[in-house]
């Protein structure tokens, strides 16, 4: 009979060992990761409730503001009703007495119209009584007019002579620049007679001493020297924009000059000198012709 002998199992391998471990590795994490999302779903319900609960009472608040806001309205709508309500009945009663005033008004229109009518015709009536009388008087003082017309034409002709007589008694004389001068006015009584005939343009001046030239027609004089116990005086005269002096010269003495703008010469006339002042005429030429 044979015996058999029986070998003792070998002893686990390493793979063995590994694979066991890896699957327990596996349990756990499983376990971790199963823990964690309990823990996050309880959380998000967690979550969802409260958010839930806030809705709820911002949804009670929203409706308790809306029901505030729906009574705010419509007291305002009441209270516009009313308030139009009032206005149309104010309209109506502005209307009925406007129409009463207005009424009123053309009644007192009318009385006045029918009261200025009155006025304007005892007025025109009033002018036409004056034009009449007025025309009488005209009539009557047509002759008193003639007469007055045969006095004047009689005073005309006696002025007439007189002024004639004043030209005839006038004199001419040389001038400073030796050239025989027109008539001369010593007073104003001739000057007058002299602007009437009106051979010259004449300019009377009645100027004193000052520091600046005075403008006489378009020429100036600036009065530098007065002597009036001897009636002379001393005087520049602008001109062109040019200075000519006139020194030591006497009354009624024709002072000669010329202006670019005339072939003739200008003629000033002191008549009168006083303190510090002479008085006299500025004669010249109606015609202007340059000087060649």
């Amino acid at each position: 009979m044979s015996t058999s002998i029986t070998s003792p199992p070998p002893p686990p391998g390493p793979s063995r060992s590994i694979a066991t471990g890896v699957l327990f590795g596996a349990v756990i994490a499983l376990l971790v990761a199963l823990i964690y999302l309990f823990i996050q779903v309880d959380r998000v319900q967690t979550d969802v409730a409260n958010l839930q609960k806030s809705v709820q009472k911002d949804l009670l608040s929203l409706r308790e503001s809306s029901s505030v806001t729906t009574a705010t309205n419509r007291r305002n709508l009441e209270t516009l009703s009313q308030e139009l309500e009032a206005a149309k009945r104010q309209a109506a009663m502005a209307v009925g007495q406007a129409k009463t005033e207005a009424v009123k008004r053309a009644e007192v229109l009318t009385a006045q119209l029918a009261e200025e009518q009155r006025r304007q015709s005892a007025h025109v009536a009033s002018q036409i009584s004056e034009v009449k009388e007025a025309t009488a008087d005209a009539a009557k003082n047509i002759g008193e007019v003639k007469t007055d017309v045969g006095g004047v034409k009689t005073d005309l002709t006696a002025t007439k002579a007189e002024l004639e007589k004043t030209i005839s008694e006038l004199k001419s004389v040389r001038g400073d620049m030796g050239q025989m001068s027109g008539l001369i006015a010593t007073n104003g009584k001739e000057l007058n007679a002299l602007i009437a005939r009106g051979d010259r343009n004449y300019f009377k001046f009645d100027i004193r001493k000052t520091k600046a030239p005075q403008k006489v027609g378009d020429i100036a004089i600036l009065v530098k020297k007065v002597d009036q116990k001897k009636n002379k005086f001393s005087i520049d005269v602008v001109a062109d924009d040019k200075s000519v002096e006139k020194k030591d010269k006497g009354v009624n003495e024709p002072l000669q000059f010329y202006v670019s703008k005339a072939s003739q010469p200008y003629e000033l006339v002191v008549n009168q000198v006083g303190k510090d002042q002479i008085i006299g005429y500025l004669a010249t030429p109606k015609v202007l012709t340059p000087r060649p």
